[in-house]
């Protein structure tokens, strides 16, 4: 099969995080199947409604029962102490080097804390403008996060494209109005394009930015299959 590249011409990229920057998947796992031990919980229902939503949404869903902002303040404190297993995706760090901080920015359901110590672990420059779980009423599939993340920026929300990994992440950058690149890293292309995805690429390599200076555009260059 042939690739083919496609351009896409923008003011700015919302990245996800985890699963598109960063892969926490090991230790977001095990931190979850410790907690679910301790309450008795199936780690596989747990997970299921883990992926791109903030911590206490989590655990509101999966254990009505627990005083959930505790809960959710503890699991993250722990998340800062403990971030063993968090590497780089192949390609971020070449793909974040020499873009221009103004933009882009991080939208993530983690708070700013678990952010810096993840990224500091994963040896990845910190955004210089970051939306995260701390920041925001509601949290992805909300368009929230992503809208925020445009105001930070000084853009309207169609000048914007997301790069997002998961399905509810992709329902809130397309609730948003924005364009989103889906990542084949964490869910099958089939998930993705059910939640609206308008382009695909296997993985972070297959993207390429290039700057334009004199209109202050961000080219977006995809090689897909």
């Amino acid at each position: 099969m042939t690739n083919k590249q496609i351009s896409i011409d923008c003011g700015a990229i919302l990245f996800d995080l985890d699963g598109v920057l960063l892969d926490s998947t090991r230790c977001i796992e095990r931190h979850w199947q410790e907690w679910a031990e301790q309450h008795g919980l199936d780690l596989k229902m747990v997970l299921q409604n883990a992926h791109g939503v903030r911590t206490i949404e989590t655990i509101r869903m999966v254990a009505p029962h627990v005083d959930a902002e505790k809960e959710a303040a503890d699991f993250t404190a722990y998340e800062i102490l403990d971030t063993e297993g968090v590497i780089p995706i192949p390609g971020a760090k070449e793909l974040m080097t020499n873009f221009d901080v103004n933009k882009w920015a991080v939208v993530t359901s983690g708070g700013y804390d678990l952010v810096q110590a993840r990224m500091k672990k994963a040896g990845l420059p910190m955004p210089k403008f970051i939306v995260t779980g701390d920041d925001v009423s509601q949290g992805k599939p909300s368009p929230i996060p992503y809208l925020t993340g445009a105001t930070k920026l000084g853009l309207a929300a169609e000048q914007c494209v997301v790069i997002e990994d998961a399905p509810i992440g992709v329902k809130a950058g397309k609730a948003a109005g924005m364009r989103v690149i889906g990542i084949a890293s964490t869910h099958s292309i089939i998930d993705l394009l059910d939640a609206g995805v308008d382009f695909l690429v296997d993985n972070l390599k297959d993207i390429q930015i290039v700057e334009n200076g004199q209109n202050q555009s961000v080219r977006i260059v995809l090689t897909t299959r």
